[in-house]
């Protein structure tokens, strides 16, 4: 409720004021850049705050015969107008040391001037000022609605600043600059507001303004002209006359005094009023007049709110774009799916299951979670969830838990619960396993799948799934990945630079690519390739060469995408996108690691070693069908890196070659030395087929539970075990 309330609201207030505030932004960050142009003539003289009115005043009165006025504006130029001995009238900025004129004052160009009066009033003098000063406290609540949706999101205050899981560029860069712009973004709608207000005298207190004259003789101060810094000075108004009645004006930071010009006796002081300090104060923080560098970050800010209006729109728009689509009511169907996502992702998945269903000829309907109710015909219920900040339910889901305690179903119905989240928080698939345990204490409710989380939107552990589910209700649902997937865009065009050629036994080849300059890759990471040109899409992991993407790939008789890899030539592009798989990147932290893989899932692995600056110790153990040319060079490689001690062991293993062996009879062998090293908090890492995953797993297993008392899964959930396999 809480962040449905935050959500909302930030939404709401920012698509009532978005076109206000784009305005605001464009024309704000012109004014920064003037402000900060302002400064860059040379007029203001070194050591500034150290000038007085003792070293001043006597300068000009000698040079200058008759002066009217002295004024220092918020850049610290000191202005004066008087006329020279010669009889000319002087409008210049001159050094107040030596009354030399170092500048002459220039107006404001009439763009700025109009930009001035566009951010200001938007031409429609008192109304316009007023529209402007409503949207500047919008500004004040959208910029609060942001940091409370950012706590939440980042599982509070403490971790305000902690990592960013990217979901896509403008929800990572919403947030990132979000908290980056908060404080600048909140002192301009803040003192936007009260400009504003003070515009329409909102503050304006009769009894505020005091004028103080000595009473007595005794009581008369002085104007210390000698420790009166010119920097506390904004104007000075010179006598008209030698009359001792013609007095000094000294306009200071915070009042106004009357100064007798001969005795420097105050005749009179009057305080400036607290709203004319904070007037003063907060022009100074909106417009960046006093300071260059703060100017700056007001332009950078306005810059940011543009991007903000362009971002959260943009996280609207994907939101709404996988709309619920149904064929059927709730109450005549057999197959209820029900969805909390926070982003759009999960309602995504469940789509596509819905729409396969249906086109089987049975009746489904697809809900949110906070719609949940009594389903009369209900066969089976599946629930898509996601979770969001500490383990708490999408926006769509907080209900869910009350409705389920309200609405007792009357029949007994098969449940299936598949959770989304990201295994860099803490709290993985967090609410979708609540959701699982609260279904269990259900009378009529029956576990038909055991939970089922997916990683980072994995279409190919959401396919995992989609297999069993398939299998038990006999309903065939499609099993590629690609279907789950969004058709990609925006892919990148990769180079070929290289691919070996295949030997008559092993029919596997290498392929190196070259990435754009932009490119963000590490060894681990996963290239998708469109071979047909539309969403069916082929994966393979990523070894990172010299800076270059190489693959290990083995043809397949009309494999849709090794035959398209196979056919390119040197110089041939492709269009492909990098897929971050921070879940199988090398580790930062370990004692050392086993490196496990058969075929082509060696690739990663060459790349990991090589990147090894750190000479963390690697043993790598590779099973092959036969010694070819393409393993004589991986022999090759291990015994450079182990010379450079990037690698500590090569294990080898030929299937059917002589005395034939294979990985998993090399992990037997090693077992002491793999029981040691789960033990000792190392990391095993296995890439290659998934039926190698299994054999390998299970003799881990059983050399876990006799070496070390324990089981393989206790060090899975420990992240010890990392794996990539197909």
């Amino acid at each position: 409720m809480t962040l449905s309330f935050w959500r909302y609201s930030h939404l709401a207030l920012a698509v009532f004021s978005a076109a206000f505030l784009f305005l605001a932004s464009v024309t704000g960050t012109i004014l920064a850049v003037d402000a900060i142009q302002e400064k860059i003539p040379p007029h203001r003289v070194e050591n500034f705050d150290d000038i007085t009115l003792g070293q001043t005043l006597p300068v000009l009165r000698k040079i200058y015969p008759e002066i009217t006025e002295v004024s220092i504006d918020h850049n610290q130029f000191v202005n004066l107008q008087a006329i020279d001995n010669d009889g000319n009238d002087v409008n210049a900025y001159i050094n107040p040391l030596t009354g030399k004129i170092i500048g002459t004052p220039v107006k404001k160009s009439d763009f700025i001037n109009w930009v001035t009066g566009l951010h200001r009033s938007l031409f429609l003098h008192e109304t316009g000022r007023f529209i402007i000063g409503i949207n500047s406290f919008l500004l004040v609540l959208i910029t609060i609605s942001g940091f409370a949706l950012v706590i939440n999101r980042q599982r509070g205050l403490r971790n305000f600043f902690s990592k960013i899981i990217k979901e896509y560029f403008a929800q990572y860069y919403h947030v990132l600059l979000g908290r980056l712009a908060l404080i600048p973004i909140l002192i301009i709608a803040l003192s936007g507001t009260y400009l504003s207000m003070e515009r329409f005298h909102l503050f304006e207190n009769k009894n505020e303004n005091q004028t103080e004259t000595p009473p007595t003789t005794a009581a008369k101060k002085t104007l210390d002209l000698k420790n009166t810094s010119l920097a506390e000075v904004t104007k000075i108004e010179f006598p008209f006359s030698d009359d001792p009645e013609d007095y000094y004006i000294f306009e200071l930071t915070d009042r106004k005094i009357e100064v007798n010009q001969y005795s420097n006796e105050i005749i009179s002081e009057e305080l400036f009023p607290a709203t004319q300090l904070l007037s003063d104060l907060s022009l100074d923080l909106h417009t960046g007049r006093a300071n260059g560098i703060w100017a700056f970050i007001l332009g950078l800010a306005s810059l940011n709110i543009l991007f903000f209006i362009y971002s959260g729109f943009a996280m609207t728009l994907k939101r709404r774009a996988s709309r619920i689509k149904n064929k059927f009511k709730a109450e005549e169907s057999k197959y209820i799916l029900l969805v909390g996502s926070e982003n759009g992702s999960s309602l995504r998945f469940a789509n596509a299951i819905l729409k396969q269903i249906t086109d089987n000829g049975e009746k489904a309907h697809l809900a949110q979670l906070n719609n949940y109710s009594l389903y009369p015909k209900a066969e089976h219920l599946l629930i898509f969830t996601s979770t969001y900040g500490l383990g708490d339910p999408p926006s769509n889901a907080g209900k869910f838990v009350n409705l389920l305690e309200k609405y007792t179903q009357q029949q007994s119905i098969h449940y299936s619960v598949i959770g989304f989240g990201s295994k860099s928080y803490p709290d993985f698939c967090g609410y979708a396993k609540e959701v699982d345990t609260l279904l269990a204490t259900k009378n009529w409710a029956n576990r038909f799948l055991a939970l089922h989380t997916v990683n980072d939107k994995s279409a190919e552990e959401f396919v995992n799934w989609v297999k069993l589910w398939s299998a038990q209700t006999g309903i065939a649902l499609t099993t590629t990945p690609s279907v789950y997937n969004h058709i990609p865009k925006g892919l990148q065009q990769l180079m070929v630079l290289d691919k070996t050629a295949i030997s008559a036994t092993e029919k596997t080849f290498l392929l190196t690519l070259r990435a754009g300059i932009r490119s963000k890759f590490t060894s681990g990471d996963l290239l998708a390739i469109y071979p047909a040109n539309d969403n069916r899409e082929r994966l393979y992991s990523i070894g990172k060469k010299e800076g270059n993407i190489q693959l290990a790939v083995k043809l397949h008789p009309e494999g849709l995408g090794s035959e398209f890899l196979y056919n390119l030539k040197p110089g041939d592009t492709i269009k492909a996108q990098i897929i971050n798989n921070h879940a199988f990147h090398f580790p930062k932290k370990t004692s050392q690691v086993a490196l496990i893989s058969n075929g082509t899932g060696i690739a990663p692995f060459l790349g990991m070693i090589t990147q090894n600056r750190k000479k963390v110790p690697i043993h790598l153990y590779s099973g092959f069908r036969q010694k070819t040319d393409i393993t004589a060079n991986y022999e090759k490689f291990a015994s450079e890196m182990i010379q450079k001690q990037y690698l500590s062991h090569f294990h080898i293993a030929y299937s059917r070659e002589e005395n034939h062996h294979y990985v998993m009879d090399l992990i037997q062998m090693d077992a002491d030395f793999f029981a040691d090293l789960l033990k000792n908090d190392g990391i095993i890492m296995i890439c290659g087929a998934l039926a190698m995953q299994f054999d390998v797993e299970e003799i881990l297993d059983t050399i876990c539970i006799f070496k070390n008392n324990t089981t393989l899964s206790a060090y899975k959930a420990k992240g010890q075990i990392l794996t990539d396999c197909y």
